[in-house]
């Protein structure tokens, strides 16, 4: 019986070598050698900080795709970066508040003004009509 299992065995290995030689054949030798054999202290210095850097900038990520409810309406706190803001296109006001970056996003306008004009009436609103200054 173990002749038997010793000579499936080493067919077996036989037929694995050949394939390792075939890859390597195809691939080149860095294709079956263990990954091990290339690793040295300064490789793993590089992958630790590599590995600290990615972690980093996915905890920052993860706090501008967080959303902040303003008065029922989910907004990604990205978008609430004030650099990027403009003045209001329909009176030319600043924001001031959150509520007034949620409406510029939404609706293109103030809160004042989202108040004003387009409150109720959305749907006309985003057909296009806007108030004659």
């Amino acid at each position: 019986m173990e002749l038997i299992g010793n000579s499936m065995s080493t067919k077996k290995l036989d037929e694995i070598a050949a394939i390792e030689k075939a890859i390597a054949e195809k691939y080149g030798k860095e294709a079956v050698q263990n990954p091990r054999s290339n690793w040295d202290e300064e490789k793993e210095k590089e992958y630790l900080f590599q590995m600290k850097e990615m972690y980093s900038k996915m905890r920052t990520n993860e706090g501008l795709t967080e959303k902040i409810d303003i008065n029922g309406i989910k907004v990604s706190k990205k978008l609430l970066n004030r650099e990027s803001l403009r003045s209001c296109p329909v009176c030319g006001s600043f924001p001031r508040r959150s509520m007034d970056d949620v409406c510029l996003i939404k609706f293109d306008c103030c809160n004042k003004c989202y108040v004003k004009y387009v409150e109720n009436r959305e749907e006309r609103w985003l057909k296009g009509w806007r108030p004659n200054n």
